[in-house]
């Protein structure tokens, strides 16, 4: 999700730095200012973003382990947000 996120950044002609991938907060908050706030992405395609981010940051962080619930999930989601990418910038 973060490298489908990143290429659209990069796709959409916003203005960031290539290396607006550095980390994922930064991906996140230049997605969210550049293409959710006021389009063309809807607001469930941040939320998808941000859940993956939650996600991440358990399994990464704080030595939890994620529900293989949670990861089936989060699998599903991918699949979309990624679909919805490559339609929207990647005709």
């Amino acid at each position: 999700m973060f490298d489908a996120a990143r290429a659209a950044l990069l796709a959409s002609g916003a203005p960031v730095a290539p290396d607006v991938g550095r980390t994922h907060g930064g991906l996140i908050s230049a997605f969210s200012n550049h293409l959710v706030k006021n389009g063309p992405v809807s607001k469930d395609m941040g939320r998808l973003l941000n859940r993956a981010q939650e996600i991440r940051q358990v399994a990464d962080y704080k030595g939890d382990s994620v529900e293989l619930s949670d990861a089936q999930e989060m699998v599903g989601q991918a699949e979309t947000f990624v679909a919805a990418m490559r339609l929207e910038f990647m005709p």
